[in-house]
């Protein structure tokens, strides 16, 4: 209700200084603190975002066109190699697909379900991403 104070503004100022370790800017609104508060705790506890996320989001932020902050892309002629259940996998970067086993793939998702039997993401299987990749 405009003009009557908030019981839970000093609770939340509270908590955003011991969060952040300086008080919020003027006129945030109780919600808006709550919530700040709330991702913050949760990126401490679980790690917060990739460091290629923070990467591509610094980008941004010094001007740099959203699409180029992007992820980073495999160059053409790239070689990725993985083992699966006792083979090597060698697959070569093209430009429109992968090869592997001198045949053409779409993506690295359909090698890697080719390989495993199994959906995987093709990143990941190859060790492209994952938890913890920076």
């Amino acid at each position: 209700m405009p003009g009557k104070r908030d019981p839970d503004r000093a609770a939340a100022l509270t908590d955003w200084e011991a969060i952040f370790g300086s008080p919020p800017p003027a006129y945030l609104s109780v919600a808006f603190m709550q919530k700040a508060v709330g991702y913050e705790r949760q990126c401490k506890r679980a790690g917060g975002l990739p460091a290629a996320t923070r990467r591509a989001l610094l980008k941004i932020a010094e001007g740099e066109d959203v699409a180029a902050a992007g992820p980073e892309r495999l160059n053409s002629g790239a070689r990725l190699v993985r083992e699966w259940n006792g083979r090597s996998y060698h697959v070569d970067v093209l430009e429109g697909g992968f090869l592997m086993d001198g045949r053409i793939w779409p993506s690295l998702s359909a090698i890697a379900k080719h390989i495993t039997g199994t959906a995987w993401s093709g990143p990941r299987f190859f060790g492209l991403t994952g938890r913890g990749s920076t």
